[in-house]
């Protein structure tokens, strides 16, 4: 059973998130925030992890703290549902087309978070959303997820475009380091005896 739910409160936002790693991508986002919901249903039915974030946020100042703390909300329900790792394939690495977009990640469920950011944006915002929080959001994911996580543009010009690839690689890369290895179900993917 590799489900989990957190709930987190805060003077600024109180947040829901509850996914299943086992599921076939179903969704239902709702964070005030209509691009990020957009996005947050691109991870879900990517990687085929059923999610349901429901946030309140002071989105009235702007929407840094809802979408930094979506992000620590579900990296510490990924961090849960993947349990002590046993049997996944640990290591994922996708290269995303979209248009005009070419955006590639590679993680490691690794359990030592860091994240390198190599995508710049051709324009401050996406509507009314700020670029700057696509960064924030898989910060926040990768620090509370204990996710070795690199995405790098290799290249693109329209910025709805340049996020929804990165979205989308990232969510294909942890499908892929999800799965369950038939070869080593029962062992955990590294030398060490941990992660």
């Amino acid at each position: 059973m590799r489900k989990a739910t957190i709930s987190r409160k805060t003077a600024e936002t109180e947040i829901t998130v509850e996914i299943d790693l086992d599921g076939t991508g179903k969704y239902d986002n709702q964070t005030g925030v209509g691009f990020f919901d957009h996005m947050l249903d691109q991870l879900s039915r990517h990687s085929l992890i059923d999610m349901t974030v429901r946030a309140k946020g002071d989105t009235h100042i702007d929407d840094h703290h809802t979408v930094e703390d979506t992000g620590i909300a579900l990296g510490q329900a990924l961090a849960r549902a993947v349990g002590d790792k046993k049997g996944i394939y640990r290591y994922g690495h996708f290269a995303l087309a979209m248009d005009d977009t070419q955006v590639a990640c590679a993680l490691d469920l690794s359990a030592r978070p860091f994240l390198v950011w190599n995508v710049d944006f051709p324009t401050d915002k996406i509507g009314a959303f700020d670029t700057e929080l696509v960064r924030e959001f898989f910060q926040a994911l990768s620090t509370n997820g204990g996710i070795t996580l690199h995405i790098d543009k290799v290249h693109g010009i329209n910025s709805h475009h340049i996020a929804e690839a990165a979205f989308k690689s990232v969510a294909r890369a942890l499908r892929m380091a999800l799965e369950i290895d038939p070869r080593m179900a029962d062992s955990l993917p590294s030398t060490k005896g941990a992660l």
